[in-house]
C-alpha cells in the first residue's frame, strides 16, 4: 500500500484469494465425478469379487481347444467322471463361451441391441441423478436398486417386442450345446491325471 501526494491510494490485492476458490471448486467437482464409481464400487462387492475369481480362474484357452486332446469316451461311467471334471476346471472358460454368445447375439439383432441400450442408458442417468440428489416419493428415499428394477419391468414389453424371448432361448440352447460337446469330448485326464490308476496300483500292492 503506497500514498502519494495527489491523495490516491494504491492497494495491492495480489495474494492467494484465487489460489483458496479453486481448490473448493475442484474438491466439488471431484467428489462429484468420483460419486458414481465409488457408488458401482461398493453397489456388489460380492459380484465384484465372484467376477474377480472368475477371471483369475480362466484356463489357457490354447489348452482349451486343444484338439489333440478330443476322444470320444469309452463307457458311460467315464463319460459321466469326464463331464464333471470338465465342468469344475473349465468352469469359467464356459462362462465366457456364454457372454461371447450373448455378445453375438446382441450385434446380429440391432433392434435388441438398441432396445438394451435405452435400459442401460435409462440406467446411468438414474445412477447421474442419484448422485446429486437422491429420488424421494411420499416423503420415502427410493433405493437406487428399485429404481433399477423399474426400469426393468418397464423395459420388458420393449424387449418383448424385438424378440428378446427367442435370443434368450438361442444362447441359452447354444450354450448349452457347445458346453456339453466340449465336456463330453475334451479328455481332461490329459491334463489332470486318471483317478483310475493310482485306484489300480493300491489294489494290486494288497
Amino acid at each position: 500500500m503506497s500514498n502519494s501526494g495527489g491523495g490516491h491510494m494504491e492497494i495491492d490485492l495480489s495474494g492467494d484469494i484465487s489460489s483458496e476458490a479453486n481448490p473448493q471448486i475442484k474438491t466439488s467437482n471431484t467428489g462429484f465425478l468420483m460419486q458414481i464409481p465409488m457408488q458401482l464400487q461398493l453397489a456388489s462387492p460380492a459380484a465384484r469379487e465372484w467376477i474377480t475369481r472368475r477371471r483369475e480362474n480362466v484356463r489357457p484357452w490354447l489348452t482349451f481347444v486343444n484338439t489333440q486332446n478330443f476322444k470320444a469316451p469309452p463307457s458311460i461311467q467315464i463319460w459321466t467322471k469326464r463331464l464333471i471334471k470338465n465342468v469344475d476346471h473349465f468352469q469359467s472358460n464356459y462362462m465366457f463361451v456364454f457372454i461371447g454368445l450373448i455378445l453375438y447375439c446382441l450385434i446380429t439383432s440391432p433392434l435388441l441391441l438398441i432396445a438394451m441400450a435405452v435400459s442401460l442408458g435409462a440406467c446411468y442417468i438414474l445412477s447421474l441423478r442419484n448422485a446429486e440428489n437422491k429420488m424421494v416419493i411420499g416423503g420415502h428415499e427410493v433405493p437406487i436398486a428399485h429404481q433399477y428394477a423399474a426400469v426393468g419391468v418397464l423395459s420388458i414389453p420393449f424387449f418383448y417386442i424385438v424378440g428378446a424371448g427367442a435370443a434368450l432361448f438361442w444362447v441359452l440352447g447354444a450354450s448349452f450345446f457347445i458346453i456339453a460337446l466340449h465336456a463330453t469330448f475334451y479328455n481332461i485326464d490329459t491334463i489332470l491325471g486318471s483317478d483310475e490308476e493310482p485306484f489300480d496300483l493300491e489294489m494290486q500292492q494288497v
